[in-house]
């Protein structure tokens, strides 16, 4: 059941604490105070932050002690609270891959009461999409979707195959950081080889290649992926479930088949035939599957049909599906507050599959 809200009330505060540096991103977005979630246009506006662990002169009287994943992984027993009430929720939030944030000290497991994540199972989210469908009602991502067969979709409409029929680029690559953890550049390497077969190649903007277009005007450079581009490179820098981010939306609202590299299951956030998976194919298969595509414009355009069905979105374009909000919403169920739950196995839930941490 959820109490009403007026917005700006300041009755009913619910006083959030963040333990770890409040000037680390995404926990910097959070604002002081109310301020964030009045700015935001939140329903409930009724929670209140602060960074510093006196403000109530004493830390069990805060309703969440949060904690930044990146953080997480340097502390110790010393660095933690040393003391929590039972009515308190310690929570862990993280934007970031567990690949490369990793938590390894067994103090955490059974530490934490919700989560705040990427992760599809998490308590409240803190991720980049959202699926809505025709009528503009959101359907995801989620653990179990249930998309319409492509076969079942309407015809690609005219105007868009006219934007389809003017493209003359094989694939475009946005990049800044060269050296990932999954190693991604060096697959686009291998790639770069076997399309050389086709006369084909990956035109590369960014830091790792010699193209450039400016990321601070976003519109001028997802146009210019719309303008030329059959494929967008849509390659995730590490492999951890459900971490898909707002990479795929270039390809797929500017009108080029998205190509996936990631450790995600793409069903939970894509319907099938709407984009290409690079690790499922490899690279021969994926650079023969471009080169037949680019010449087939048929099946070529069939890989959207789905725009007339779905619409994809970053979660921050509305209150309804700002992460912010969504984290103040869930404050203020009360059943999920009375509620309570830790995570028992706690590593073995953020931390890759197979992902041994060192021994210390």
């Amino acid at each position: 059941m959820f109490t009403k809200q007026k917005e700006n009330d300041n009755t009913n505060l619910k006083y959030i604490l963040q333990w770890t540096p409040r000037s680390h991103s995404p926990f910097v977005y959070m604002g002081k105070g109310q301020e964030a979630f009045i700015e935001y246009g939140c329903k409930y506006t009724n929670c209140f932050v602060t960074s510093d662990a006196s403000y109530l002169g004493d830390i069990t009287k805060f309703d969440v002690v949060a904690f930044n994943g990146p953080d997480v992984r340097y502390m110790k027993r010393p660095t933690l609270p040393q003391k929590r009430s039972p009515h308190q929720k310690f929570v862990f939030g993280s934007i970031e891959s567990s690949h490369y944030y990793p938590v390894c000290d067994s103090i955490f497991d059974g530490y934490f009461n919700w989560t705040w994540t990427f992760k599809l199972d998490s308590d409240s989210k803190w991720g980049y999409i959202v699926v809505r469908n025709e009528e503009g009602k959101i359907i995801g991502p989620k653990k179990e979707m249930h998309w319409m067969k492509t076969e079942d979709m309407k015809p690609v409409p005219s105007e868009l195959l006219s934007v389809l029929k003017r493209k003359s680029k094989a694939a475009a690559w946005f990049v800044s950081n060269c050296y990932a953890k999954n190693r991604r550049e060096t697959f686009v390497k291998d790639l770069q080889v076997e399309l050389v077969k086709y006369d084909l190649k990956i035109d590369i903007y960014g830091v790792c290649g010699k193209f450039h277009c400016d990321r601070s005007d976003e519109k001028k450079c997802d146009k210019l992926v719309e303008d030329n581009y059959f494929f967008y490179l849509a390659f995730e820098n590490s492999f951890s479930e459900d971490y898909v981010t707002e990479k795929i939306l270039h390809g797929l609202q500017y009108s080029a088949i998205p190509i996936v590299y990631g450790g995600a299951n793409y069903t939970r956030f894509l319907p099938d035939g709407s984009y290409i998976n690079a690790r499922e194919l490899g690279v021969k298969k994926l650079a023969a599957k471009m080169n037949n595509l680019m010449h087939n414009m048929e099946e070529y355009s069939s890989y959207f049909r789905w725009r007339s069905h779905y619409s994809f979105h970053k979660r921050a374009e509305t209150a309804e599906t700002n992460d912010y909000c969504g984290f103040c919403t869930l404050l203020n169920n009360e059943e999920k507050v009375k509620e309570t739950t830790v995570y028992e196995h706690f590593r073995l839930w953020w931390n890759p599959a197979n992902f041994s941490c060192p021994i210390s």
